[in-house]
């Protein structure tokens, strides 16, 4: 005789095998044994009927071809378009996301010294390569060519309607910056400079050696690549 199921039952992680068990895995041999979905099975704690967390958390990794970079900058309404996925598990990874996110960016910020653009360049990589639209932040620097901190000016594409002068050293001169390091990215993953990008450089330069702020280099961020002006003699 066949035994009933029952549909509205939620499977979990305590339903695989002891070995396979991601928390498990975590506690006897470290995080960097497991995968993505592990990680974000972790998270998410529970399946949902026929899948497992880890079911769930590949379906997640699958809906964009980029994989864990969509979840970046994924959305409540995206991640809540997987069956399985309701608001509650969705804000639980953004929320992990985010929270990895600002404890890489403090830990850079508190004591990294910019001595080569590449320093920039790997602080910024994993948060910008993804990104769907250009994003213009600033690094602002110390005396000691130390990060003071990163700011986002402007989202949108590059032009000098939405990088104005008055945006950048602005904020500048309130976090007391001795320099600066212009980041943007290209959501095309090329990170060749247009010649808009160029004029703005310059233009914010010259705007930076009458206030006496210095622009030391302008970095764009592609799919795993980046180009410094300077390096670039650009600028």
């Amino acid at each position: 005789m066949e035994k009933n199921i029952n549909l509205n039952k939620s499977y979990t992680i305590k339903d695989l095998p002891l070995h396979e068990r991601p928390r498990e895995k975590l506690v006897k041999y470290g995080v960097g044994s497991l995968s993505n979905a592990e990680l974000i099975a972790i998270i998410l704690r529970t399946g949902y009927r026929e899948d497992t967390a880890i079911d769930l958390a590949n379906k997640l990794l699958s809906i964009d071809r980029i994989g864990i970079g969509y979840l970046s900058h994924a959305t409540v309404e995206e991640l809540t378009t997987i069956k399985g996925i309701g608001q509650c598990k969705a804000a639980q990874v953004i929320a992990a996301i985010e929270l990895g996110k600002r404890i890489s960016s403090r830990g850079g910020e508190d004591k990294l010294k910019v001595d080569s653009p590449l320093v920039i360049a790997e602080l910024l990589m994993e948060e910008m390569r993804y990104l769907r639209r250009e994003h213009f932040k600033i690094a602002i620097l110390d005396t000691k060519n130390q990060i003071i901190s990163i700011e986002n000016i402007s989202v949108g594409n590059l032009n000098s309607s939405i990088v104005h002068p008055r945006e950048v050293f602005n904020i500048a001169i309130k976090r007391s910056a001795n320099s600066i390091i212009l980041v943007h990215n290209h959501p095309s993953g090329d990170p060749t400079p247009s010649t808009e990008d160029i004029n703005i450089t310059h233009r914010l330069i010259d705007a930076g050696n009458i206030i006496g702020i210095k622009v030391l280099d302008h970095i764009i961020i592609g799919d795993n690549k980046y180009i410094s002006f300077k390096h670039k003699n650009i600028i």
